[in-house]
């Protein structure tokens, strides 16, 4: 079996299965823990573990149910309105917990019925977007499978998230949702100083910038959510949030609760800092 391998750990996060386990033992008694309340999918943020794998890690841990979950979706990656969607096909996905088993069957109904790259394991990019998401799943759920797609902010986005359950719910799959985006990149090392720098920025990015796209992802409104990541430079990967919304309706979420949010200048003092955001999604 082809396997897509580990591109950023000993970085990024821990490259030993221990070491990765107690992260994950230390995340989970931060702030709020996990919540319980039937949560279908989340939104999380993908830095390096140091400054978001508690806020990504506590959302997907809140995932967990009775029942047996089948597959996670995973949308995520770095793409421009133009990039060309894709999607991984076969094989597996190398974690330190051990491999995740990519769902082909509900990766080809996906790929059979849109318009959207099919790449192998071997040809699949190394993006951070997606991998730093994978230990947590693989620990969380053990046993399910997975799909991960690219999805570019595009109206596009919305038909890739609303197929991918449809054709989850034809195979009678129990699946969670997970979009990846971080929130605004502010600085002189993103070119992007609306508010000059130091305190008075922070407080902008968190009190407006960021709140606003906040609020679009909490409404699950796909034309406002890729809106504000193009336009307001808020979201990262606003095409992983407006597939993550648009599945999540599928699936019937009608609720959303903030778990978290915080930025890398809590951990870093610095001119340049990120925010993030952890986003849960439930049933009536």
């Amino acid at each position: 079996m082809e396997r897509k391998k580990m591109a950023f750990a000993g970085s990024w996060y821990p490259a030993k299965a221990k070491e990765c386990e107690s992260s994950i033992k230390g995340f989970l008694k931060e702030k709020q823990g996990s919540f319980k309340g039937g949560f279908m999918g989340g939104i999380v943020p993908h830095a390096g573990w140091y400054y978001s794998g508690s806020i990504a890690c506590r959302v997907i841990a809140s995932l967990k149910s009775d029942d047996r979950i089948d597959t996670v979706i995973l949308f995520g990656a770095h793409m421009h309105k133009q990039s060309e969607p894709f999607i991984l096909t076969r094989g597996s996905i190398e974690t330190p917990f051990g491999d995740i088993e990519v769902d082909r069957e509900l990766a080809d109904k996906i790929s059979g019925g849109i318009s959207i790259r099919q790449r192998s394991p071997l040809k699949f990019p190394d993006d951070n977007t997606l991998e730093l998401q994978y230990p947590f799943i693989k620990y969380f759920y053990p046993e399910a499978k997975i799909v991960v797609c690219g999805v570019a902010p595009s109206f596009f986005a919305s038909i890739i998230g609303s197929m991918s359950v449809e054709e989850a719910k034809n195979l009678s799959k129990n699946i969670r949702v997970i979009g990846s985006t971080d929130m605004t990149h502010y600085g002189p090392d993103f070119g992007f100083t609306p508010t000059g720098t130091g305190e008075k920025a922070v407080e902008w990015v968190k009190n407006k910038n960021d709140k606003n796209a906040i609020a679009a992802m909490m409404e699950m409104d796909e034309t406002k959510i890729i809106a504000q990541g193009l336009e307001q430079k808020n979201m990262c990967c606003p095409g992983a949030a407006a597939a993550a919304s648009a599945a999540l309706k599928k699936l019937g979420a009608v609720r959303a609760v903030k778990l978290d949010y915080a930025t890398s200048f809590e951990k870093s003092a610095s001119k340049s800092f990120v925010g993030y955001s952890g986003i849960l999604y439930s049933l009536p």
